[in-house]
């Protein structure tokens, strides 16, 4: 270990050049002295976000820059290029509390440039670095904590798994400490949870490159939420654990890097698979490979007649299916939106209007419910079940009707019973104000009587 400081013949001090070689390549570009050591054996991860104070010199003494003179710590995402090279190395080596000294060669910091004014070109620099703590990623949208990934070993490639795309991946799930699921399984991004994967994992793994290993957090929203998981022996509302390896993947092509055969050919595919995936209740699943066929085929423009008429097809049951599978989870106004999608490819469409019925009557919107499903027996004389639906409805508009004439007939009585109650208070409030005049005219008369006796006297 080094004594770190000697005086030059000008009297600054200038620093030893010794330490630890830290650099991977051990070429001496970064050593480290600790000068005071840190607390527990956990140290930040690649795209943690630390939070550093810093006095940096040149190797003659001169400060060039220092957070404590700004007195606010310095925070930046560990090991992502933020800053300098000798920095992503040294701070990973670090523990909370720890005080170190850091001294950098030019390539590991600024390079033959240099950091005009203060840093000269060719600069060795000398950091001294307090860690005071660190914390995971946030990977979600709404940046709510619910997602947090810590990379304990970096992969490889910017490319990353797209919704769809096939993974190959190794993961441990652990709940206080106890695993409750340790698989090594090939899947499609978007059908983890038919497999007892929470959609955290599913979201952490479209962050991930090749060949990295994270270890995930997931708050209940993004685990097993409030229902638990029977399966693992998952409580509700339980914070989970997930040590994850993403092996390989394949990622699923985008509708811009597919012709229309590929289109086509997949929406026949995936359609299936959403019919197998509704057949079995699982009907968020089978929404999202439905909604791929209207993402692939909604703008697809110039077709010849033939193509064109298996794209409306498969755009229309896509549709209906969606306005099915919105209708059992009690999405009402999304399976009307889906509804009006199918009549717009096919406008007297059996399925499209008894099921925008189903979903108006739900909505409590009974006369549009009703013409939905009038039409339908219009059009369809054979549907029993539209002509017992206009006779619901009919019912309920009845019920409707009755329930406003009650509500109105007391609010008109209420109305009346209130200015009735007005005008008694009124006349009462008159009635008083004339007595109390009469009483004031009274006192008035006595007091000139008063003050002439007084007179008088």
């Amino acid at each position: 270990e080094m004594t770190a400081e000697e005086v030059n013949a000008e009297g600054q001090q200038t620093t030893q050049m010794e330490g630890e070689d830290i650099t991977p390549k051990k070429d001496g570009g970064v050593l480290k002295s600790i000068k005071k050591e840190g607390t527990g054996d956990e140290n930040p991860m690649i795209g943690d976000k630390v939070f550093v104070h810093y006095v940096g010199t040149l190797l003659d003494g001169t400060k060039f820059d220092s957070s404590r003179d700004r007195s606010e710590k310095f925070s930046f995402d560990l090991g992502k290029g933020q800053v300098i090279k000798a920095w992503d190395i040294g701070v990973a080596t670090m523990k909370i509390g720890e005080v170190c000294q850091l001294i950098c060669k030019p390539e590991y910091a600024y390079g033959s440039a240099g950091s005009p004014p203060k840093i000269p070109p060719n600069s060795t620099l000398v950091f001294e670095i307090e860690l005071f703590g660190f914390q995971g990623e946030d990977l979600t949208d709404d940046e709510d904590g619910g997602i947090i990934r810590r990379i304990a070993t970096k992969g490889e490639g910017y490319s990353k798994a797209n919704e769809g795309a096939t993974v190959e991946v190794s993961l441990e799930g652990t709940f206080e400490g106890r695993v409750f699921d340790q698989r090594e399984l090939k899947f499609e991004i978007g059908d983890g949870e038919s497999l007892g994967i929470p959609p955290g994992v599913e979201k952490a793994l479209q962050s991930m490159e090749k060949g990295e290993e994270s270890l995930i957090t997931l708050s209940p929203k993004y685990g097993f939420g409030t229902a638990g998981n029977s399966q693992f022996n998952i409580p509700p509302d339980a914070m989970l654990n997930y040590k994850i390896k993403l092996i390989s993947f394949e990622k699923a092509k985008e509708s811009w890097e597919m012709n229309t055969d590929e289109k086509l050919e997949q929406s026949v595919i995936v359609k299936e698979k959403g019919t197998q995936y509704f057949k079995e209740g699982k009907y968020k699943q089978a929404s999202v490979q439905y909604k791929k066929i209207v993402s692939w085929l909604e703008h697809e423009s110039g077709l010849s007649e033939e193509y064109e008429n298996k794209a409306k097809a498969l755009r229309l049951a896509a549709h209906l299916n969606l306005a099915m599978c919105y209708l059992k989870v009690q999405e009402h106004s999304q399976a009307v939106e889906n509804c009006n999608k199918a009549l717009e490819l096919d406008s007297s469409n059996e399925k499209a209007l008894f099921r925008r019925g189903e979903a108006l009557f739900a909505m409590k919107e009974f006369e549009q419910a009703r013409d939905d499903f009038q039409k339908v027996v219009q059009l369809y004389p054979s549907n029993k079940a539209a002509k017992t639906q206009v006779v619901v409805c009919q019912r309920q508009i009845k019920e409707q009707h009755e329930k406003d004439k009650r509500l109105y007939a007391n609010m008109f009585q209420k109305f009346a019973e209130r200015d009735a109650k007005k005008e008694a208070e009124k006349q009462k409030d008159t009635k008083k104000q004339e007595n109390t005049e009469g009483q004031n005219g009274d006192e008035m008369d006595i007091d000139q009587n008063e003050t002439q006796e007084q007179t008088a006297a």
